[in-house]
């Protein structure tokens, strides 16, 4: 029997393989250029919104505030100081200006406030059909403000508006709704509340909507009627969201001028509706004194910024 060949083999010995090394780092002016363009990305979009909020927000605040101290004649401009702001005060309509601007606050925050949130406790006891309730009390939303407000001149003809109509149908006597000088006010908060309450009433929904069923659970093992729960439960809960609504209801009303400028022509009957705004826009396109438009835009900024800081360090004082 041969005896087994002692010759080496010449194959290559089996080598297990090296473990990976750590990666090589990348160049650093590879980061930055990403970095860079991404930032440039950003900042870009950033510079193009605050340029267009510069331009038609604080560029207008800016000269609005020049031209209060400043009037023009002939082409040319010249400081006159405290006048325009005196020549403002001393118009008959100033007075009767602000004065219908609160009863419109008023009132609007009697009907305008209190019937959006009524709405949303309603649509929110619904547990079908929630959907169909939230587009139907919005659908006066969509509509352009100069269709609804013709809408509305429609039903307060006198001779052959619908409200009219159902009054003779009633057997109440016919009104003048926007030709007398107390009815033309009520009117106008009318139409401006079925305009606007869509949007407060889905705010309202959704703050309804977001507290625990197990607070009202509780409130009825304590015997607590539907007022009570409303009262003690729904109200506390949506503090917040009531509060913050006030304060942006309370500067969109002073700031009223599309209702009665479509509804009366702006001043309405014996001045009834003539408010700041419409007052604001008849120094300017009517009178041509811009000096004095600026000086009343100015003193209703100063009285909305006086009234925000106000109720935002009392609601403050409350949480402490």
């Amino acid at each position: 029997m041969p005896a087994p060949s002692t010759i080496p083999s010449t194959a290559a010995p089996h080598r297990s393989p090296a473990p990976p090394g750590p990666a090589a780092p990348r160049p650093a002016t590879g980061q930055f250029a990403r970095a860079l363009r991404r930032n440039l990305t950003a900042h870009g979009f950033l510079i193009g919104a605050v340029l267009c909020f510069a331009v038609f927000s604080w560029y207008p605040m800016i000269r609005e505030f020049l031209l209060a101290f400043q009037k023009t004649e002939s082409g040319r401009t010249t400081w006159v100081g405290l006048d325009n702001f005196r020549t403002v005060a001393n118009d008959p309509a100033f007075w009767q200006a602000w004065g219908n601007t609160l009863l419109f606050t008023v009132l609007a925050l009697v009907l305008g406030f209190a019937v959006p949130f009524v709405a949303a406790l309603v649509i929110n006891e619904f547990r079908h059909a929630q959907g169909y309730l939230r587009l139907l009390v919005y659908l006066p939303v969509m509509l352009p403000p100069v269709a609804a407000v013709l809408l509305f001149k429609y039903l307060y003809d006198p001779g052959y508006g619908l409200l009219n109509e159902l009054f003779r149908f009633l057997g109440l006597p016919e009104q003048q709704w926007l030709q007398d000088p107390d009815l033309s006010m009520l009117a106008v908060v009318i139409a401006s509340t079925w305009m606007n309450m869509g949007g407060a009433t889905l705010v309202y929904l959704a703050a309804l909507q977001s507290i625990p069923g197990e607070l009202y659970e509780a409130a009825e093992l304590d015997g607590a009627g539907l007022l009570r729960k409303i009262w003690h439960v729904t109200i506390p809960q949506t503090r917040l969201v009531l509060s913050l609504m006030l304060l942006m209801q309370v500067i969109a009303t002073m700031q009223v001028f599309v209702e009665p400028f479509l509804l009366t022509g702006g001043a309405g009957p014996e001045g009834s509706t003539t408010t700041v705004v419409y007052l604001i826009y008849q120094y300017a396109f009517s009178f041509n004194n811009y000096g004095a438009a600026a000086a009343l835009g100015l003193m209703l900024l100063v009285l909305l910024a006086g009234f925000s800081a106000a109720y935002v360090k009392l609601s403050r004082a409350e949480d402490e």
